[in-house]
């Protein structure tokens, strides 16, 4: 056979999920988030920013330097894995625990599992240009095309629960362990270890609260494994809160929602109450009032929620997956790694900003973005904004549109965020950190990367993404007053039920139900389509980032990204006017003649 047909070694690697499989390699040097990106009924790559975008993964070697954004990309892999549209196998440069999770979690319920291999980034780049691969345990072998030796895969099913004999355990881990609490509790710490191990931690520690994302419906996996865990008669053994579910369940009838999606959706908010869990519903648990205080413990999911809370609140919780967040909800304990310590939420990276002028709130979720993709992974230091003063609204859009780009569940930003009011302490002495000094001209990439809508026309507005707090329906109230939106646009905000209940009686919701604004609770912009949004509706216009990137894929409609003031001149025009803020207008004139 001409040419190259099997790499003459083998790559080696770490094994995160055992067995073999092999098919047509499906590359990206870019990460992925799962939930928001594949579609979890088809395996078509949805995520419109994403060079695989239009591709589809099912039956193919998936090769991603990581996962990336929602938390809920494991229950997208748990979803594929049982209705047949995964990856016949993963390959990664570096660890991802979502994706990996939602494997681990599929091969113990349901005895379908794939391949997980993490090969490092210097062989991982290696594989461009591979047409086809086998993996086969802790190796992986490259072709020129499919290769005719009959080869067949081992049967992927369940493997035996080994416990990791190295990790400290406490005679209530024991009792866990052994059944004394029951099967949910019992397969809740089995999951929590197996995790561990995977993790390299030696010991578990004792966490607060748990905020759950897992109640997201995904499709029948989703509710499947909920079920399952009430059948065995778990109970949460911490104060925990729920994230957004799919629907508002009060009213997802009235909104027109289709029952094949709102009774399993609703389904599932009811099993984890079941399991002691509070009706919370909301993405952003760190305006309620039991949010943690700077140095707790605690086991959050949600990408923006993990964010926050170590960012700006200064909690320390991982970037939980779905599944994890429940089975340690169930047992309290936690692996003792990463941003729990302290040596491990130091700075990995230097940003410094350049000088700016008077901002609006759009400058905050646009910084979010672009950082989050330069940061990957890495903890970013941000320098620039000592006297900038910003909200914590500012905060929240900023790390929400962070967490969508990044893998990295924390950030610092010099004289702001608690940790770093002396950014000193959050330097390793004497060691020398990678450093970037943004442009505007970058800045302004990213505006038009988020910006994808090329008509001026707006059908919907999109608020609350994460969902809106008491201060945003204040600064929205005053936007709106003595004025009524555009008879065809319909301005919909998503947000908690205890935030609208206190805005409520603030007396913000009559002006705004005056003004034409549709309000949904319980749920979010990353699970409303249609009808919410008409299917007449052409375009869309937010001012959060995070939406702005999954929108185009999930409502498979083109965005505009603007300031909330913008947001509802919009709203009342039907147009959107398409102007720069006035801190990114210079970049405009920087620019060369070719690129204006």
């Amino acid at each position: 056979m001409p040419g190259l047909t099997r790499s003459a070694n083998p790559l080696t690697g770490r094994s995160l999920v055992a067995g073999a499989a092999e098919g047509e390699l499906l590359f990206a040097d870019t990460g992925l988030s799962f939930w928001g990106g594949v579609d979890p009924f088809s395996g078509e790559v949805i995520d419109r920013h994403h060079p695989l975008s239009g591709q589809c993964i099912a039956g193919r070697v998936l090769a991603i330097p990581s996962g990336r954004g929602s938390c809920t990309g494991s229950s997208v892999m748990m979803e594929l894995i049982s209705n047949g549209h995964a990856p016949a196998a993963l390959v990664l440069a570096e660890a991802d625990e979502i994706l990996t999770l939602g494997v681990l979690v599929a091969q113990t319920l349901f005895g379908r599992s794939l391949p997980v291999l993490c090969i490092g980034r210097e062989a991982f780049a290696g594989l461009h240009g591979a047409a086809f691969v086998r993996v086969e345990g802790e190796h992986l072998s490259c072709f020129a095309q499919a290769p005719a030796d009959g080869w067949q895969a081992p049967d992927p099913g369940a493997e035996p629960v080994a416990v990791a004999s190295h990790i400290q355990l406490t005679a209530m881990d024991h009792a866990l362990l052994d059944g004394s609490h029951g099967q949910a509790a019992q397969m809740a710490m089995q999951i929590v270890l197996r995790m561990a191990e995977l993790q390299g931690a030696s010991e578990l520690l004792d966490v607060t609260q748990a905020h759950i994302d897992g109640c997201i419906y995904t499709g029948p996996a989703s509710l499947r494994f909920a079920e399952q865990l009430v059948q065995w008669g778990a109970k949460v053994r911490i104060p925990t809160t729920l994230n957004s579910i799919s629907v508002d369940q009060r009213r997802w009838r009235e909104l027109g929602i289709d029952p094949a999606l709102g009774v399993p959706a609703s389904a599932l908010g009811d099993a984890y109450m079941a399991m002691g869990a509070q009706l919370s519903f909301t993405c952003a648990p760190y305006l309620l009032d039991t949010a943690p205080t700077l140095g707790e413990q605690v086991v959050w999911a949600e990408s923006n929620a993990v964010v926050y809370a170590n960012s700006v609140l200064g909690a320390r919780t991982l970037k939980y997956p779905d599944y994890l967040d429940i089975c340690i909800a169930l047992t309290g304990r936690a692996p003792n790694i990463g941003c729990h310590q302290q040596a491990q939420r130091m700075a990995q990276l230097l940003i410094e900003l350049p000088a700016l002028g008077e901002l609006d709130d759009s400058f905050y979720p646009l910084l979010g973005y672009h950082i989050g993709a330069l940061a990957g992974s890495r903890i970013p230091l941000v320098f620039g904004l000592e006297q900038a003063k910003p909200s914590l609204d500012d905060l929240k859009a900023f790390g929400a549109a962070f967490a969508t780009t990044s893998a990295a569940p924390l950030f610092h930003i010099a004289g702001v965020t608690p940790e770093a009011l002396d950014p000193a302490q959050v330097l390793e002495a004497d060691q020398a950190l990678p450093a970037e000094r943004l442009q505007l001209g970058e800045l302004l990439h990213s505006w038009r990367e988020l910006n994808s809508a090329r008509e001026s026309r707006v059908d919907v507005v999109s608020l609350g993404n994460p969902h809106f707090s008491f201060s945003e329906f204040a600064q929205l109230d005053r936007l709106c007053r003595d004025r009524h939106k555009h008879p065809d646009v319909v301005i919909a905000i998503t947000c908690g039920r205890a935030v609208l209940e206190q805005a409520r009686a603030a007396g913000h919701i009559a002006g705004l139900e005056r003004f034409g604004v549709t309000l949904v609770t319980d749920t979010c912009w990353c699970m409303l389509g249609e009808p919410v949004i008409p299917p007449a509706a052409r375009t869309l216009m937010t001012n959060s980032g995070k939406y702005a990137h999954y929108g185009p894929g999930l409502a498979g409609r083109p965005v505009h990204f603007a300031s909330l003031a913008e947001c509802v001149e919009s709203a009342c025009t039907g147009q959107a006017s398409g102007r720069l803020p006035a801190w990114l207008q210079p970049a405009v004139t920087l620019e060369s003649p070719a690129h204006v």
